[in-house]
C-alpha cells in the first residue's frame, strides 16, 4: 500500500503545516509540494521566513517526519503517478464528485487537495480517477482545505486497512 498526497497551490502556510500534521497521524507516506504551495524550511535554508514559521507551529514537528517533495509541474507529477500504478483522487466539488464515504481506495494513491478559494483546476481534476466530495448541510458549500483534508484522509486511510 502507498498513501500520497499532492498540495497544490494551497496558499496559506497554516493550512500546509496542518496537512503536514494530519498526513502524519494518517499513515501518508509522501507529500508532494506542488505550484506555489509553501515549503518546510530544510538544512539548506539560511532565513526563516514567515510562511517557514507559520508552517512549522502549525505543523508541530511533522513536517519533520513526513517525506515531501516540491514540483512546479503537477500535471507532469500526475502523469508519472498514473504510469507507476497510482489511483489519482480529487478533494473537490464537482459535477462528477461522488460522496467520500462511498470511494474505495486501491492499493496505491494519491489524494490532492488545492487551492483555498478556486479548488483543484479543472485540468487537473480531467487527470482523475475519481473526485470526492464532503456533503455540507449548512449555508456554507465548503470547508477550510484542511479541515476537509482531515476528514478524508482518516476515512480513506480506514478503507485502505
Amino acid at each position: 500500500m502507498s498513501y500520497i498526497v499532492i498540495a497544490h497551490n494551497i496558499r496559506s502556510a497554516h493550512n500546509v503545516g496542518s496537512l503536514f500534521r494530519t498526513a502524519d497521524g494518517t499513515g501518508v507516506d509522501k507529500i508532494f509540494l506542488t505550484g506555489y504551495t509553501p515549503m518546510p524550511a530544510t538544512k539548506e535554508t539560511i532565513y526563516l521566513t514567515r510562511a517557514h514559521k507559520d508552517l512549522a507551529k502549525t505543523a508541530l514537528g511533522a513536517e519533520k517526519n513526513i517525506v515531501w517533495e516540491h514540483r512546479e509541474d503537477v500535471l507532469a507529477l500526475l502523469k508519472a503517478l498514473k504510469k507507476d500504478g497510482y489511483q489519482i483522487i480529487a478533494l473537490e466539488q464537482s459535477e462528477k464528485s461522488v460522496d467520500y464515504r462511498a470511494y474505495r481506495p486501491s492499493k496505491k494513491i494519491a489524494l490532492i487537495a488545492g487551492n483555498e478559494v478556486r479548488g483543484v483546476d479543472a485540468d487537473i481534476l480531467d487527470q482523475c480517477d475519481a473526485i470526492l466530495e464532503i456533503p455540507m448541510r449548512g449555508q456554507k458549500n465548503s470547508l477550510n482545505v484542511s479541515v476537509a483534508f482531515g476528514i478524508a484522509a482518516f476515512e480513506i486511510r480506514s478503507k485502505m486497512e
